[in-house]
């Protein structure tokens, strides 16, 4: 900014007068006329003072300004019409600068406003709320309809609907997921529960959204009834089927020996006829029996019994299980742990049967055929500082439409497989609050995450 030194300033002829007053003030006193030079000396003082005002008005101003930032108030404004050009554009300035401060607020409360009115009607209930004082900021219509609530300033409002609903709320963290089922009046809900941490203006804030997913749960149910019964319909048709053929046959056989129309006796080769018969429905009834074993066994699952064990020493107990069989089949196993001493808070026996299962199926994945046949399994943690177990193979890989199927009880691709072993370790990381999921393609394998 150029400076040019302003002649009209009102501090010009101030300074001057003031100087003009200093002067006669020690002329008079140096001529001894006593009473002129207390004159002057009151003149003197009053130019300073005037002198002294004039130069606070600017901080009086800027300190003004400061005051409707600091107050959020921009109705203030300050007056244009001084003789000074500098104080006229001083002033102007700063009105200037309040305008561009009251239109930037008022562009942000729109947009506040907007974007709370999307908060409110969105289809998804939400409650943002004060994590250190439980202050609901925020708690839109879906909320209110889901929860059956009309009005909710704190948490403490919403234990009315259910005192874990506040416990869950305050206990999830980012990115934290729960389940829970409500009894909200006269109905029952199940709601998902999703939270994400914020921080506004120093506050810590948490969002939380909620979803009821009773309609899907009940429609994923039947579904996987429909599968269940379709499974289990065809195993006991196949066991089933043959044993009434058989049974029939036999009875035919024997009807007329039985009623006496017969006399004849059984000739040998007839009687080893019936005995096979009878082998078979044995053997086919034996195998039903199994069937229904392993069917109930999907529902007896134990709770885990959490410990904290290396995950390298786990890993080592899979290796020298299947120490024979992967010799055997020329498979090679590679295990890599990242970080070497990682550990696992999980139920040891149950973590290891899951891995038996994954490690035995990678080793059905293979062709005879193939030459290179690598297993390999890694244990890593994820950038949330959640463990990870994976298991791939490098075998044939999976179809899509049988890989959407695997963790159906029963569905197996395998001739000599039960089609359990899957859907119970997934049971089972479901009951350590993980997950067990699978990624192939076909002709480049299969790899199963146990993600805990």
């Amino acid at each position: 900014m150029d400076y040019k030194f302003n002649w009209k300033s009102p501090v010009v002829p101030r300074i001057l007068f003031l100087a003009a007053s200093i002067f006669a003030l020690c002329f008079f006193l140096f001529e001894n006329h006593y009473w002129l030079a207390i004159a002057f000396l009151g003149l003197t003082a009053f130019q300073i003072k005037q002198l002294i005002d004039l130069v606070d008005q600017s901080n009086k101003d800027i300190a003004s300004f400061l005051d409707s930032v600091s107050f959020d108030d921009f109705s203030a404004s300050f007056k244009t019409e001084s003789h000074d050009p500098y104080v006229q554009r001083f002033h102007q300035e700063l009105n200037e600068a309040l305008t561009r401060l009251r239109n930037s607020r008022q562009e942000k409360d729109s947009e506040y406003l907007f974007y709370k009115n999307i908060v409110m009607h969105v289809g998804i209930g939400l409650v943002i709320f004060n994590d250190t004082t439980g202050k609901i900021e925020i708690f839109n219509s879906a909320a209110r309809k889901l929860l059956k609530i009309n009005n909710a300033n704190a948490l403490g409002d919403l234990k009315e609907v259910d005192p874990n609903l506040v416990h869950t709320f305050l206990r999830l963290k980012t990115g934290g997921r729960e389940l829970m089922r409500l009894k909200v009046g006269e109905d029952i809900i199940q709601l998902s529960i999703y939270a994400i941490e914020l921080t506004l203006r120093g506050e810590n804030m948490k969002l939380i959204s909620l979803q009821n997913i009773q309609s899907e749960l009940e429609e994923k149910e039947m579904e996987a009834w429909q599968n269940l019964v379709r499974v289990l319909t065809h195993e006991i048709m196949n066991s089933v089927t043959p044993i009434s053929s058989l049974a029939g046959t036999m009875e035919a056989e024997i009807s007329d020996h039985v009623k006496g129309t017969e006399e004849k006796p059984l000739q040998k080769d007839q009687l080893e006829d019936i005995h096979l018969s009878l082998q078979t429905i044995s053997k086919r009834s034996e195998n039903l029996i199994q069937f229904v074993k392993e069917f109930r066994s999907l529902t007896h699952i134990p709770k885990p019994r959490l410990q904290t064990f290396l995950v390298c020493t786990l890993l080592d107990e899979i290796c020298m299980l299947h120490k024979n069989e992967l010799a055997e089949k020329n498979i090679k196993l590679v295990v890599n742990i990242d970080p070497p001493d990682l550990t696992l808070l999980a139920d040891r026996g149950l973590t290891e049967q899951v891995l038996i299962n994954l490690v035995k199926n990678a080793i059905q994945a293979f062709d005879e055929e193939q030459e290179e046949k690598v297993i390999t399994v890694k244990a890593s943690v994820t950038e949330k500082n959640r463990p990870v177990i994976s298991v791939r193979d490098n075998g044939s890989g999976i179809d899509p439409e049988a890989l959407e199927k695997i963790f159906i009880p029963f569905f197996t691709t395998k001739k000599s497989g039960s089609g359990i072993g899957l859907s119970l370790s997934r049971q089972v990381m479901r009951q350590h609050q993980g997950t067990l999921t699978v990624k192939s393609t076909v002709g480049e394998g299969t790899e199963f995450f146990m993600r805990f």
